[in-house]
């Protein structure tokens, strides 16, 4: 029986956080960070009811002068959990959802402004205030977060916020069971100069940390193009720019495109995985699973629903086999598909692509609307596919592109779960 073999490569895959001291004659960055600082949030189970919060600052100029802060927080699972829902909830209703009562000349009547055009810049009285309650609001959530009257969690509270608002760019890495909506919370907007740089999004690079080991992959040898997927709904080729997302990857990298779940569900039942980027360009919706439960799903342009358990199921004999790979880095361009399931519960399909070994996966948080998602794909795909920027660059650049340029803050709405440091490096 024919095999796809693999050459397991050894390489520091957790970033620093190892504990080991960087070894001489070790793999060479092409590229120098500007940003020299990381910066680890765990969150974490202390007891049955309980939670603790611990971070560490790591800088590459002091290796040496790091210290761990640690507390106790105050409050629940629940009260974060749902706080956290009701920030997205809010995001939806009044950016997506957000009808116009009082149209101006040629706009129609129960129209969705801020979700029917990428520039927003004409909308501005509507926008401004708008990005101002939702930067109170991500504040909130943080301060929800930290309050409480125990001495080592204020003196926790002091060190973060402190950290967060110190003017210095920050990789953020946040370590925790409960995925919040990381780059929606904000810092005290009353201290920025402006309430777009309040959102940690907007400030620093962001990312839901992997949990668990990481493993070495098998390289795909020195190659002179990036091999990609675009896996489509056919009824969305003609929304924005749809059509020239496919024709960049076309352009620049060695294009496969799926349009059915079988195609999707034969290449993932394969042990090696030829790709450096899959791109999901489809709808994503929730299925009930159970009487308090459901799973995100995706539908490419056949009916076959694709979710985390059947993708877990696909692969898995060769979940840390060494003759597998399946480390692409994903934007799974899908309603809701950035929303993690909670603990205990099946995982969504952007949480099992992490656990099965994808370098990271890009997605929205809630209802995203197509025009704008579009854009986003476009814009991203166009910068991390020359291999220059990592897509914690990419993403904070495009936050802060949107921001600037069309006043929209639905970027902030992306995020991303794994791949802060991830790079398309075409000979690893």
């Amino acid at each position: 029986m024919t095999q796809d073999l693999a050459v397991e490569v050894s390489e520091d895959t957790a970033h620093g956080f190892t504990g080991v001291p960087p070894q001489r004659g070790g793999p060479q960055t092409a590229a120098v960070d500007v940003v020299t600082t990381e910066l680890l949030v765990r969150l974490y189970r202390s007891g049955p009811e309980r939670l603790s919060i611990f971070a560490h600052a790591h800088s590459t100029s002091t290796p040496d002068g790091a210290v761990w802060h640690e507390a106790p927080l105050e409050v629940s699972a629940e009260e974060m959990q749902d706080g956290a829902d009701r920030l997205l909830t809010l995001w939806r209703d009044q950016v997506v959802r957000h009808q116009d009562v009082e149209p101006r000349y040629g706009q129609r009547v129960g129209g969705y402004p801020l979700a029917e055009s990428v520039d927003l810049t004409e909308l501005r009285a509507l926008t401004d205030p708008l990005v101002a309650k939702l930067a109170d609001e991500g504040f909130e959530l943080l301060r929800v977060l930290l309050d409480g009257k125990g001495y080592d969690l204020g003196r926790f509270r002091e060190f973060l916020l402190g950290t967060l608002t110190s003017g210095q760019q920050l990789r953020i890495s946040f370590n925790s069971e409960w995925q919040l909506p990381w780059p929606m919370l904000a810092v005290d907007p009353a201290e920025c100069d402006s309430p777009w740089e309040a959102f940690l999004g907007h400030r620093h690079q962001v990312e839901q940390a992997r949990t668990g080991y990481a493993w070495d992959h098998a390289p795909l040898g020195r190659r002179q193009r990036a091999a990609t997927s675009l896996n489509k709904d056919i009824a969305l080729d003609h929304v924005g720019r749809a059509h020239e997302v496919q024709q960049l990857l076309e352009g620049c990298s060695l294009l496969t495109v799926r349009t059915h779940g079988s195609q999707l569900m034969e290449a993932l039942s394969r042990p090696v995985l030829y790709e450096d980027l899959m791109y999901f360009w489809c709808h994503g919706r929730f299925v009930r699973t159970g009487v308090s439960s459901q799973v995100l799903t995706v539908r490419l342009s056949d009916a076959e629903d694709i979710d985390g358990p059947v993708v877990k199921r696909k692969r898995r004999s060769y979940l840390r086999c060494p003759q597998a790979r399946f480390k692409p880095f994903v934007l799974l361009n899908a309603c809701h598909s950035g929303k993690a399931s909670g603990p205990g519960r099946l995982k969504h399909l952007g949480q099992e692509l992490i656990a099965q070994g994808a370098d990271g996966v890009l997605a929205p948080q809630i209802e995203i609307p197509q025009v704008f998602a579009t854009e986003y794909a476009h814009a991203f795909l166009d910068r991390y596919l020359t291999g220059g920027h990592t897509a914690g660059e990419t993403g904070q650049w495009l936050i802060r592109r949107f921001a600037r340029d069309f006043h929209n803050p639905l970027a902030l709405a992306y995020t991303l779960n794994g791949g802060i440091n991830t790079r398309l490096r075409l000979g690893s």
